[in-house]
């Protein structure tokens, strides 16, 4: 295909790993067991690739006891921690399908994710700041969740009084052997395009669809991800970035351990002076991180205290980085060697990514170069023609790491992914010359909140809910904080009288906090087409009522 069009595949020197996670893990703790895998800051823990292989397989072992096997789905529930990685590790080794469950989640998310994949046991934090994860489990009760046969709480051993109906998360580990023999035969039979992981992605319409990898598909994209930050089992690097996205738990978990580098996590939520604390004392190497969170590091009152010259690579992705922004992260934190990835979950999740040496100016106004053994392509999304290098069009991306398919959702999976494979992700893109691929905009009427997506019509649902809402429609407003925040136009029925906090205190109550919209405008009628459809475009060029 000519240079002119916008199409580039990745290189093919590296081959692709065919091995399970289970496998590679394996082969890697046999390569060098003593060497320093995990450090949970926040626990007091660490574990050296031996001992991490035996908690899992310890982990392994006590599900087997409960009658699961390949294919079945177990859930987790909770921010970064020890048993998260025991999860992953433990639930790829015997074949179940490890579900993500945002910790934002409420009673309605939470209800709707276990229930969809039709999970049979969820591992659960007991509560988080001002979350109560177990009292959410027993507000929908086992009629709403009639699946949902174990449910484990994050425990210490000894604390804390028994949680009617649940179990400790330490009980379940002791009942398991790190000897037992089931583990490794379960292994063996299991193969690397197996499905292993859900995530949930939402659309915009509908409910949230289930992404779901294989082993083929997260392995290979942590290992080529490490590869473009040349890690080194010399490497130790900071994971801030929750586990239950692809960031954590691909960028930062599986980029570790198929390079043999140590993994550490500074908190269970994001707190900036635990990561400078932790990347300091634990001389960390590497820092992952959305834009926001560098910023809070930088901004924070205590930056200058610490010492952060060991670090030298990481990964900023979630949002686009601003140029002054990364020009502090090379220059007052050391990481001349940082990153920028641009991907979605549905592809395991990164396409492009820039590499330890792309220059400064190409690593703030675009998103690298095409990954190995994938392929990208820029379309006219009417024609489906690739476009001439320099125009606007969809970015498609093909290759091992386009996801198995959403769960149990043929049509959707159709819509996202074409006959020849192709993922079309929604975003508008350029690619230039050189193959830098540009993110301009969305196709998809997306709000992206700090590195969070959020889907308007999620949103709509609720505020339909509300007594006297007559119409409602939620868009993305700029945000220099968080890059966009969510705001709500509002119509209410006639003589009713809505007041702001009060639409804000209701979604509240059944989404996520990130999902509640900062703004409540209200109108008497919300701009409409000659066929009835809300024109957000309308909405958008309104000026904010004040």
């Amino acid at each position: 295909m000519p240079l002119t069009q916008s199409y580039a595949k990745g290189a093919t020197d590296v081959p692709l790993i065919e091995q399970t996670i289970g496998d590679f893990f394996d082969d890697m703790v046999a390569s060098q067991p003593e060497r320093e895998a995990l450090v949970s800051r926040h626990e007091g823990k660490r574990f050296s690739y031996r001992e991490l292989q035996a908690e899992s397989n310890r982990l392994a072992s006590a599900f087997l006891k409960l009658g699961l096997g390949p294919g079945d789905r177990v859930g987790i529930w909770s921010h970064n921690n020890v048993p998260w990685v025991l999860m992953q590790l433990a639930t790829a080794k015997v074949g179940l399908i490890l579900v993500n469950i945002n910790p934002a989640y409420r009673t309605s998310e939470l209800e709707y994710a276990l229930n969809k994949v039709g999970c049979k046991a969820l591992v659960t934090m007991a509560q988080f700041k001002t979350s109560d994860y177990l009292g959410m489990l027993r507000e929908l009760g086992p009629a709403r969740l009639p699946l949902l046969r174990h449910i484990f709480w994050i425990d210490q051993p000894g604390e804390g009084a028994e949680q009617p109906g649940m179990q400790r998360f330490s009980a379940l580990l002791a009942s398991g052997d790190p000897a037992d023999a089931r583990v490794q035969a379960m292994q063996k039979t299991l193969k690397a395009t197996d499905p292993i992981n859900v995530q949930f992605t939402s659309g915009t319409t509908g409910f949230p669809k289930g992404a779901t990898l294989t082993h083929r598909n997260i392995l290979n994209n942590g290992f080529f991800i490490g590869e473009c930050m040349k890690l080194t089992p010399a490497d130790r690097l900071c994971i801030p970035v929750p586990l239950y996205h692809c960031f954590g738990m691909v960028l930062g978990n599986l980029a570790v351990l198929t390079h043999g580098a140590t993994i550490v996590y500074p908190n269970d939520g994001f707190d900036p002076v635990t990561v400078l604390e932790t990347v300091q004392t634990e001389k960390c190497t590497g820092l992952h991180g959305v834009p926001t969170m560098f910023i809070a590091e930088l901004d924070h009152p205590r930056f200058k205290e610490f010492d952060l010259s060991t670090l030298r690579t990481g990964i900023m992705a979630g949002s686009p980085c601003p140029t002054e922004v990364m020009k502090r992260v090379v220059d007052q934190m050391h990481l001349r060697e940082i990153t920028i990835a641009y991907g979605m979950t549905e592809t395991s999740p990164v396409s492009c990514q820039s590499s330890t040496d792309t220059p400064q100016d190409k690593r703030v106004s675009t998103v690298g170069t095409v990954q190995p053994h994938l392929e990208v392509k820029v379309i006219d999304p009417e024609t489906g023609d690739i476009v001439p290098r320099g125009t606007s069009g969809e970015l498609c991306t093909r290759g091992y790491s386009v996801m198995h398919g959403y769960w149990e959702d043929d049509a959707k999976t159709r819509e996202a992914i074409d006959a020849d494979r192709w993922m079309h992700t929604g975003d508008l893109a350029t690619m230039d010359a050189e193959g830098y691929v540009n993110i301009v905009g969305r196709i998809k009427d997306l709000v992206i909140r700090g590195g969070e997506n959020i889907y308007p019509r999620e949103i709509e649902e609720i505020l339909y809910q509300i007594p006297g809402v007559k119409e409602a429609a939620v868009i993305g407003m700029p945000d220099n904080r968080r890059g966009e925040q969510p705001i709500a136009y509002v119509a209410p029925d006639d003589g009713t009288v809505l007041e702001e906090k009060a639409v804000q205190q209701f979604v509240r109550r059944k989404l996520a906090d990130y999902k509640v919209p900062r703004k409540v405008f209200f109108l008497a009628a919300l701009p409409r087409n000659a066929t009835g459809k809300i024109l957000k475009t309308a909405l958008r060029d309104l000026p904010p009522p004040a």
